[in-house]
Order: structure tokens, then sequence, then C-alpha cells
């Protein structure tokens, strides 16, 4: 069921330029109101580097992430077999005004196989109740957790103002922070990080892989970069490259020109 949903070329590329998707009323809604249950009882941690399969067998949290939908995405960036890493139910308590610090959920990792992290909002969050903020396209911006807590906004935030069922998949170097919450309600987000367990070269469908929209798409200017979006342009080379195989894949010869590496030498005269 799962290869019946996996991810397309598009996607990939999107997920390349932004470090993350969105999916709006992704979950059942009587599987949200389940999972909702739960989170006021609370859900024990695993032991990081068990399979995912192996957890949460008999729990409406399990079920989420057996939907064919949610494992088509899954499988796509980390394979079939991923490994679960954390998880977490964060909340935003009523009535507070502050919103968290920028930052990541990473080190300074210098890796070009990636961790994703679900994102699940069981309920309806609409903006006064301060859904996570992402900045699109920061996740190749290396950072040690909290290094860009001094920043309050960025151009182009996007913060998730969504009904109850939708999920969100990033790339774990994406820098976020949860958003205030105005409203007299307890908001929660469950988020769940996955290794991945093989190489995570063409594992989605990639029947689009010649698809002019994806050059477009890898091609996109996040306005924050200011004069730097050739330094994500080479990023994104890279990754892609990581992602198809194809190590001769370029844009515009960015890559190509840094792998000028010329030994011939001169003849003597």
């Amino acid at each position: 069921m799962a290869d019946q949903h996996l991810l397309n070329t598009r996607q990939m590329a999107r997920f390349t330029a932004d470090g993350f998707l969105r999916f709006d009323n992704l979950v059942p809604a009587e599987l949200n109101e389940a999972v909702c249950a739960q989170f006021e009882g609370g859900l024990p941690r695993n032991k990081a580097g068990t399979p995912l399969a192996e957890i949460w067998q008999d729990s409406p949290i399990g079920e989420v992430f057996r939907l064919p939908e949610i494992q088509g995405i899954t499988r796509s960036l980390v394979g079939p077999d991923p490994l679960y890493d954390h998880h977490a139910i964060h909340k935003v308590n009523a009535g507070k005004e502050q919103s968290q610090i920028w930052h990541a959920d990473a080190i300074i990792d210098l890796r070009v196989h990636f961790d994703i992290q679900f994102f699940y909002f069981a309920h309806d969050t609409p903006r006064e109740m301060g859904g996570t903020a992402f900045l699109p396209g920061s996740h190749f911006r290396r950072i040690s957790e909290s290094d860009i807590a001094r920043y309050q906004n960025f151009k182009g935030q996007m913060t998730m103002v969504c009904e109850a069922g939708t999920v969100a998949v990033a790339h774990h170097g994406i820098w976020h922070c949860a958003q205030p919450n105005l409203t007299d309600k307890m908001r929660y987000m469950f988020k769940l990080r996955l290794n991945p367990t093989v190489k995570q070269t063409r594992l989605w469908d990639t029947s689009d892989l010649d698809d002019p929209e994806v050059i477009k798409t890898l091609n996109i200017n996040h306005e924050w970069y200011g004069n730097e979006v050739r330094l994500e342009y080479v990023n994104r080379i890279k990754f892609w490259r990581f992602l198809t195989g194809d190590d001769e894949f370029d844009m515009s010869y960015w890559l190509s020109r840094l792998e000028n590496l010329p030994e011939t030498e001169l003849a003597a005269s």
C-alpha cells in the first residue's frame, strides 16, 4: 500500500528547496480525536534505534504512522524500515504570549544523509493558537541548535495554520519555533524523528524525473537569502546528486565551476 502513495519527483524537489512538505487533512477525524485523548495521558519514549514497525502496535499514534499515505512519505524519504529516534508531545499553554526561540533540532551536522521529522497537528490550529513556524530553505544552513536564537522574524517564514489531521515532514536541519498561543486552550503538536536504514537514493516515484517543473523548483530563491542564494544552489545540487545518484547533475554550472581542478601540466617548451 505504501508504494501507491510514494512522493513524486516534483515533491522531492520541493523538499530539497524548502526543507519540508505539508499535507493537509491527512489523518481521519476519528483518529485525530483518539490521538488527542492519548496526548492527555502522555506517551512514554521508546529506545532510540528501535525499528519503527516494532513500536506503538496497539496505539492510536501507531495507527497514524501506519496510514498508507504516511508510510508512502516515510518510504520516499528514509526507506521502508526506518528507525525510531525519539518523539515529543509539544505543548504550548493557553495564553502564552511569548514564542519559542528559533532553533534547529541538530548540532552542526555535515552529513548529506538526513533524518526526517514529522510534525503532526491532531486538532485545528488557527493562527491565534500559534502553530509551529518554519523557515523555508534553512535546512542546509548548518547550525548548532540555538545559534539563531537572537533572531525574531525572517522574511518568508511560514506558520502552520491548519485543520486537524495536518502533517508536515521536514529535513532534520530545518529552522523552526513554536508561536504564541493566544487562545484559552492548550495547543498540542506531536513530533517524531526517524533515521534511515538504506541509502536515500531514488526511493520515491521517479516516473516524473524529467519533468521541467523539477528544475524550476530547485531554482526557487527564498528572499531571506539576500545575496547568498548561490550557496543554496550549490547545496541543493549536492543534495540532488545524492538523492538521484546522478553525480554529473548541475544547474547553471554552479557546482561544475567549483569542481574544475585541472591536473594537466603544460609540456616543457
